[in-house]
């Protein structure tokens, strides 16, 4: 059985990450909106992978016998100034959320919740990732500046990235 205070922040960790999706979904239309697709799509794939995320804690509340509690979600922003302000805001949230992982493992190891630290441990490399591949557009859109030709490039490069489900349980 999961532990409560366990559940409840993990049902709390299913709304981040959900609001994850919902802003990256918000940026994905906002960079479609200004005829960037290439950002768009890397935006899209980023929802993909919150909403998987979220899934994961919401299987490990069910898997341990606890009750998963969804809640209602912020409404995103809609509108950036740049493409280097939406990336940086993007970036500014996965620290975020890096932070929410962290407490998670804080408490889940104060509350003796040991079957919470492998999946936990998944969230702990995961957000090295996220903030990587994040920084990695905003240092690119830096060097890229105001220049249009550089700006048509990184969208053509943006547009590769892809969604590639995570392995079934028990095959990570």
């Amino acid at each position: 059985m999961i532990n409560e205070k366990v559940q409840e922040a993990f049902n709390k960790q299913i709304n981040e990450e959900t609001f994850s999706a919902y802003l990256y979904w918000s940026m994905s239309a906002w960079f479609e909106s200004i005829n960037l697709p290439g950002f768009a799509n890397w935006m899209r794939v980023q929802a993909q992978e919150e909403m998987i995320h979220a899934m994961k804690f919401h299987t490990h509340i069910l898997e341990r016998g606890g009750t998963v509690k969804l809640a209602a979600l912020a409404e995103p922003k809609t509108q950036w100034g740049s493409p280097l302000e939406a990336f940086q805001d993007a970036y500014k949230h996965e620290q975020h959320i890096t932070g929410c992982i962290n407490s998670l493992v804080e408490l889940a190891a104060g509350q003796k919740d040991h079957a919470a630290g492998p999946m936990l441990q998944w969230f702990v490399n995961e957000q090295i990732e996220e903030e990587a591949s994040a920084d990695a557009v905003v240092q690119k859109l830096k060097m890229v500046g105001e220049a249009p030709s550089g700006l048509f490039l990184l969208d053509q490069e943006m547009a590769t990235r892809v969604f590639t489900p995570p392995p079934a349980q028990g095959q990570q």
